[in-house]
């Protein structure tokens, strides 16, 4: 009987292990996001990964006309930047120099193997800074603690421009042969962001022509609304968007076969690149992506009121009275004169 009972749990529990796989080792809770660097502007809604969505939404009816869209544009880098950080430390100014000068043409030696020439390395001294150590002198009744140079320590930064994803492994390998291994950050830029921003607002303008057949269809006419608009563009780059997750096992097996305590085992804390999803869009050009890109967006709100009416003025209706008086004379005629009123 024990041993069915046992049988029956590891099918269980290989169950939920499946189950835990196909969901992959994300874990919400633990999830952490960097938006330092986002542009925005003007009428642009920050990006936020917790949305929440509604299933059975309520239409409010109303004769206000609002036309609300947005559109989204993955592009690919057309170069990119890496930024390694170099210190080294030497007796001398001469020999700092010169140790750090053999590290930088080693690493300029095997990425020039590599495809990638010199034009594309650039070198940025960070700091140039003597090192002291404290001396101490002994006397009678006292001590003293003096500074005396011990070295010189020397800092740069290395930026190191590529176009393909895949020569990022090499500078890796040059680096670390090198014994650089301070990754600073990776710079995307590209070429053409006019254009793009032109692609978006071309999609859009198509889109709002459509909206606005659709309202004429259902009896709204817009060329009789009143219209006000709010628009916006912005630019998102990879870096921006890197999130944070442990992994969810956080036990021993080995405490539970041996009988011992249960024993916390340290979660390792990894990242994902985890772009702008597509709900919110109508428009998303180049949705399926396979490395980081740079989503470039472009949203537009009209809201359509409609023109007040015009009162009609009612017409204005004069009516003049002739006035006349008579005289009568003492000999029994009637004379006929006209009052004269309009003075």
């Amino acid at each position: 009987m024990k041993k069915s009972n046992l049988a029956f749990m590891l099918i269980i529990l290989c169950c939920c292990f499946l189950t835990a796989q196909h969901k992959g080792n994300y874990n919400q809770i633990t999830r952490d996001i960097s938006r330092q660097n986002i542009l925005t502007s003007g009428n642009a809604q920050i990006y936020n990964p917790t949305v929440q969505r509604q299933i059975h939404k309520v239409l409010q009816a109303s004769n206000v006309v609002k036309i609300d869209v947005k559109a989204l544009q993955n592009v690919s880098a057309t170069t990119s930047t890496a930024v390694f950080n170099l210190s080294q430390i030497g007796p001398s100014a001469e020999v700092t120099n010169d140790l750090m000068k053999k590290r930088i043409d080693s690493i300029k030696m095997q990425l020039n193997a590599k495809g990638i020439s010199q034009k594309n390395i650039a070198i940025d001294v960070i700091s140039f800074i003597p090192i002291y150590e404290v001396e101490v002198t002994k006397k009678l009744f006292s001590k003293t603690y003096t500074e005396v140079p011990k070295g010189f320590e020397l800092q740069q930064n290395i930026h190191i421009q590529f176009t393909k994803t895949n020569q990022f492994e090499a500078i890796l390998e040059a680096c670390a042969k090198s014994e650089v291994y301070n990754l600073v950050k990776v710079d995307y830029f590209i070429e053409n962001i006019q254009e793009v921003y032109k692609n978006l607002q071309d999609q859009l303008l198509k889109l709002i022509e459509d909206k606005k057949t659709y309202y004429k269809v259902l009896g709204f006419d817009l060329a009789e609304y009143n219209v006000a608009i709010a628009d916006d563009k912005y630019c998102y780059f990879p870096k921006d968007f890197y999130q944070s997750y442990q992994a969810y096992n956080s036990v021993s097996f080995d405490a539970l076969k041996k009988g011992k305590a249960i024993t916390s085992v340290k979660k390792q804390t990894s990242y994902y690149y985890q772009p702008l999803t597509y709900e919110s869009y109508d428009v998303v050009i180049n949705p399926s992506i396979l490395e980081p890109v740079v989503q470039i967006g472009m949203n537009i709100k009209l809201v359509f009121t409609p023109k007040p009416k015009e009162k009609k003025q009612q017409p204005i209706t004069k009516t003049e009275i002739d006035h006349k008086y008579y005289v009568i004379s003492p000999n029994g005629t009637i004379d006929v004169k006209e009052l004269n009123t309009k003075n």
